[in-house]
């Protein structure tokens, strides 16, 4: 009979820290995906700020003369996707 309570005194002791384990690993996870979160965000606006940036370079090279043809079909395919979202917005706002 001691046995088995002893036996059964290990298995729940080893239950314990498995969900001590578990408990402290879901933290560890939520922290992780908290921190993957931000650095997507980060990613995205970092993108952003590189499309910006670009634009203004081709804007400055227009205004100046040095495009070459390929930066000038470029260019415009950029202005024609934002006026076509410029117009699905507007279109949007009209319904």
């Amino acid at each position: 009979m001691a046995e088995i309570e002893e036996h059964i005194k290990r298995v729940t002791n080893k239950l314990q820290q498995l969900l001590k384990q578990y408990h402290a690993l879901q933290k560890e996870n939520k922290k992780l995906k908290d921190a993957l979160k931000e650095v997507q965000q980060t990613k995205e606006q970092e993108a952003e700020k590189i499309n910006q940036l670009q634009l203004q370079v081709n804007i400055l090279k227009t205004s100046v003369g040095q495009m070459t043809e390929t930066d000038k079909k470029v260019f415009e395919k950029q202005i024609n996707q934002y006026v076509k979202e410029i117009d699905k917005c507007i279109s949007l706002l009209s319904e």
